[in-house]
């Protein structure tokens, strides 16, 4: 999620009702003099190495937008690891988060006003021309109304705003007519049918050819949205109303926002994460400014902005009050529960916040959002990437990592609004784990793991659209973009939009109906950006002051959860019972969970089973209390059970052309060496005969001292192991003979032994799924040697190739050595997102059972066993995480604390999931020399991949 690029007023001068004019434009002063106030306080960065990282940046775009052009286009998205085009339909589904792919080339439309940032005007001109002339909007596919309005709608919006800027300044553009702007308004009319409901707020997904309801829709029938979802449509919908005198956008957007507003809790003014679109009762009631939330409270006061309408300020800054009250721990954001906000929802954070210290700074609340930007800091220093959820002890909730911009957006805001060079070491950091890390020939991928370093095969258009757009303008002096970016706002999606929107086409009615619904305290509301000189009081060392005491906040502090008790001490009453405190031998905790509805059944195998049933609570409180401690019961179980799995394993290609540049997801062994406790094991590979190792090897000289490849089946692995390492290999690697089996679309599993003792496999063994296991298999056939690195966590390329006779540029990922070093190419001129982020399955499922012979690990964890129940402790299906690997992510594997008792609760599932099925995917070779022509002159052309034709 994005913040505002322009501003709001600077001083006490400007009035709250000022013409917009006047607020826009003192809005830079803000800045500026913040930026006065801190260049004291810090050893500035000279301009040469902003200019040199700015240029950085600039090659980093080229490599992913280039290579996006060249491999992917017209395809919505590029997939890095097997360079070819994300096609809906043509790849296994990952579920909610495909709903951002309409077939209209999204990472083109997401990228245009980037290209005008970053000051590439010519192919800036070349993209609108392809977006006119290959796009279609009228495919027949279900897509996220949410995505699709922030992506593609603002997309449009933003590519038109700087194409009447560019033409205005006479040398490009020129033959520009508001062509976009008419697609835009063409996407804008095909969205509304998504808010035919009785609320206004809009169906999350719409078909883009037949709408909503109809049969061949194949849409219509949900009944929930997130908040987010819902009340981020206002920036872009106005726009289109602003800019095309067409007023319906703007009033089906307001009238969604106006719903949102009316259904917040009273009490608390705390909005929850989902909620019937048809009925306005909130389905999930926790709030947050995480995922399924964030971007509505950012769009309520960008609206303002944007828009000048005092009642989207006073609306802010209600729920800023409330966010502050309850949800705000600092340095931590904690979820809540709207109805009893002194209560955590949860003992987790996702990574989606990152976006709200960017927020503060446009409301003028520098201290907490200098807090929650250097903790978030301390987690990216620890694992290099910002995990996609985090514990309140900073280990590990979900470790995929897909390149959100949200961390360096804020990182941005701060710079502009202190001028504190802090910030751009900050960035540099940034920009040095993007290349060090997720760099990969064709592209960027995605992070599947942050603490093995494993990829996956994606590269997201919001990447494009924001991560080098914010880094770019980081470093970027004003002599260096060519137009001001202080007359524009960022969307969410960091689109540009003109300031003088707010005075163009008003004829929307500006009644305020905030004072409809509460009291407002003036006293709260802030009408202009504070003085720096309130701010930053004459110290240049006030935000350092405020970093030092979180500098080691990741590193040594394991705090247990937080408790808000408050509520509990002022009214003298016990805090209620906590799913981490609860003894089931303890009568006290029982009694409790009786007055909570909640029953506790002993079954004749010993476990235990909690079922709750609502209607026999002493109170609603308790009811509520009960339903709190269930969902608890999950989550703690969920991570109690991850800890007692091992994590993921990394394959490190090393050998010419990878040098460590591909990473596989391996799943681990219960038997032989352990990677996390020994040396990583390196060595050539060499397939055995038989493949399937179940037998003595006919080959044990081509195996000798080296890694041998195994395929799965016929035998159980310990036997596989046994074979290769009399033949004198070093390691195996299982690769799995599921044609088309992914660790992208299939839970990992670790293998398990065979029933005897183990202790004799004393080499390293591995699991690949068919796609990772075919890069190895496709690499030995185009160059017969393929070296390869077995550990815990990928290993840094400059560790890997000491002492190898190699380029520079691949051990110090220093775009400007590389480009020395090689030939250039030139090129052809990306709300979790923003997609819903929901907690994980309690289920732990590592099973693989298609090969009967094979034997593999199988968890089967205590269920609650909710059966029969009005609130069972079972999570809901909008809260399963939409991708499968996700519910099975093991907490940080070493050196990291957990403030769970061994005497608690031990909870168990009884049900184990069949693994997805096979997905078969194209045959037809790829000759893929052009990827990596911007290597070394001396790389040839090679097939690795294998491409699905568009």
């Amino acid at each position: 999620m994005s913040q505002a690029g322009g501003g709001r007023g600077c001083g006490s001068s400007v009035p709250p009702r000022a013409p917009w004019s006047l607020v826009a434009a003192t809005a830079a002063l803000c800045l500026v003099s913040a930026t006065s106030v801190w260049t004291a306080g810090a050893a500035p960065m000279s301009r040469e190495e902003k200019q040199k990282l700015g240029n950085q940046v600039l090659e980093m775009f080229d490599h992913a937008y280039g290579n996006y052009m060249e491999h992917a286009y017209p395809a919505d998205e590029l997939m890095p690891l097997t360079c070819r085009g994300r096609v809906r339909g043509q790849e296994p589904s990952r579920g909610d988060v495909d709903d951002a792919l309409g077939k209209f080339s999204l990472t083109l439309i997401d990228s245009l006003d980037t290209l005008v940032v970053l000051n590439k005007t010519k192919e800036f001109e070349e993209a609108v021309r392809k977006v006119l002339r290959d796009v279609n909007l009228d495919n027949d596919v279900v897509v996220s109304v949410f995505e699709t309005n922030i992506r593609v709608l603002g997309g449009l919006l933003g590519g038109h705003s700087l194409a009447i800027m560019l033409k205005e300044k006479g040398e490009y553009m020129q033959w520009y007519n508001d062509e976009l702007l008419q697609m835009a308004k063409q996407l804008g009319y095909k969205l509304l049918p998504a808010f035919n409901t009785t609320s206004g707020l809009p169906y999350p997904r719409i078909n883009l050819k037949f709408g909503i309801r109809k049969p061949e829709a194949r849409t219509g029938t949900e009944t929930d949205t997130c908040t987010a979802c819902a009340g981020t449509l206002i920036l872009e919908f106005a726009a289109l109303s602003r800019f095309t005198g067409a007023t319906i956008f703007e009033e089906y957007a307001r009238k969604a926002l106006d719903f949102l507003w009316e259904k917040r809790q009273r009490s608390s003014n705390l909005v929850g994460v989902t909620i019937n679109i048809h009925t306005g009762d909130w389905v999930r009631k926790d709030s947050g400014v995480g995922a399924g939330i964030d971007s509505y409270y950012e769009y309520l006061l960008k609206a303002y902005v944007l828009l000048g309408d005092d009642s989207f300020l006073e609306r802010f800054n209600t729920h800023y009050d409330a966010i502050m009250r309850y949800i705000s721990q600092p340095p931590l954001l904690l979820d809540v529960h709207i109805h009893k906000p002194m209560l955590n929802a949860r003992t987790w954070m996702d990574a989606l916040l990152a976006f709200f210290p960017g927020l503060q700074v446009l409301k003028g609340d520098i201290r907490p959002a200098i807090e929650t930007h250097e903790m978030l800091y301390q987690v990216i220093k620890k694992h290099n990437f910002l995990p996609e959820a985090f514990t309140t002890d900073f280990r590990v909730h979900w470790a995929q990592h897909p390149l959100r911009p949200e961390f360096a957006e804020s990182t941005y805001f701060l710079y502009k609004a202190t001028g504190d060079p802090y910030y751009l070491e900050v960035g540099k950091t940034l920009i040095e784990n993007l290349n060090k890390y997720a760099r990969v020939p064709c592209g960027f991928a995605a992070m599947k793991d942050v603490r093995t370093g494993s990829h996956e095969d994606r590269m997201d258009s919001f990447f494009l659209a924001e991560m080098f757009k914010y880094l770019y303008l980081l470093f970027a002096d004003k002599e260096d973009i060519i137009f001001d970016i202080e007359d524009y706002i960022f969307t969410t999606e960091a689109h540009l939009l003109p300031l003088w929107l707010s005075t163009t086409n008003q004829s929307i009615s500006k009644k305020n109906t905030t004072s409809e619904y509460t009291e407002l305290d003036d006293s709260n509301f802030d009408w202009t950006c504070p003085n720096t000189q309130i701010l930053f009081p004459n110290d240049p060392l006030y935000a350092q002051s405020i970093r030092e005491p979180l500098k080691n906040v990741v590193d040594k502090s394991c705090p247990r959860g937080i408790i808000r008790v408050e509520e509990s001490f002022r009214s003298g009453t016990k805090p209620p019972l906590r799913a981490r405190d609860f003894m089931a031998t303890n009568p006290e905790h029982l009694e409790i969970l009786k007055k909570m509805g909640v029953s506790l059944i002993h079954l004749k195998d010993g476990r235990v089973q909690l079922v709750q049933h609502a209607i026999q609570a002493a109170s609603s409180i308790d009811a509520e209390d009960g339903l709190r401690f269930m969902q608890e019961m999950i989550e703690l179980s969920s991570q109690q059970q991850k800890e007692q799995q091992l994590p993921p394993r990394a394959v490190q290609i090393v050998s010419h052309p990878f040098f460590g540049r591909v990473v596989l997801t391996a799943g681990p062994a219960q038997f032989g060496l352990d990677l996390s406790k020994h040396k990583e094991t390196r060595g050539f590979v060499a397939s055995s005969k038989p493949y399937n190792g179940c037998s003595e090897l006919t080959n044990p000289e081509a195996v000798m001292g080296k890694i041998a490849l195994i395929q799965r089946g016929q035998c159980m692995f310990a036997e596989k192991a046994r074979n290769i390492q009399n033949a004198g290999a070093i390691g195996g690697i299982v690769i799995d003979d599921n044609e088309g089996s992914s660790s992208d679309t299939a839970p990992l599993f670790q293998m398990a032994g065979d029933g005897k003792d183990t202790d004799d496999i004393k080499i390293p063994m591995l699991f690949l799924f068919s796609k990772e296991g075919s890069i190895i298999l496709d690499a030995i056939r185009e160059y017969e040697e393929v070296e390869v690195l077995l550990s815990d966590k990928a290993k840094d390329r400059a560790a890997i190739l000491k002492g190898k006779m190699i380029p520079s540029y691949i051990i110090n990922s220093n775009p400007e050595t590389e480009n020395e070093e090689q030939p250039s190419s030139e090129n052809d001129s990306q709300n979790q997102s923003a997609e819903q982020m929901t907690p994980g399955s309690q289920e732990v499922e590592l099973v693989d059972q298609e090969s009967p012979e094979d034997s593999v690990l199988s968890s089967h964890p205590e269920s609650l066993s909710p059966a029969d129940t009005d609130s069972a402790a079972n999570a809901s299906p909008s809260e399963q995480n939409p991708n499968p690997t996700e519910n099975h992510e093991p907490t940080s594997p070493d050196g990291e604390c957990t403030d769970l008792d061994d005497n608690q609760l031990q909870e168990q599932s009884e049900t184990e999931e069949e693994p997805p099925p096979s997905v078969g995917w194209g045959k037809k070779a790829q000759p893929i020399d052009s990827i990596l022509a911007d290597w070394n002159e001396d790389i040839e052309a090679f097939e690795m991949m294998e491409k699905d034709e568009l």
